[in-house]
């Protein structure tokens, strides 16, 4: 399993979106959790985490052009 953003359910950058597409959860279920932990570790961390999760994961259109490339 890769991890990788999806663009279809997105609100900002659709990193829990991939995280629910990859685990077969509801999205809904996986924004609340991160909400959650980001709020009961201080706001920052998560927020942190989020940005750099958009910066460094992939989206999964791109993951699919690579493999065609091969």
């Amino acid at each position: 399993m890769k991890l990788y953003r999806v663009n279809e359910d997105k609100k900002i950058a659709g990193i829990c979106a991939g995280i629910a597409d990859i685990y077969n959860y509801d999205v809904t279920l996986v924004r609340l959790i991160f909400i959650f932990a980001t709020v009961l570790t201080g706001i920052w961390p998560g927020v942190i985490t989020y940005l750099a999760g958009w910066y460094l994961v992939p989206e999964k259109d791109s993951l699919d052009s690579e493999k065609n490339r091969e």
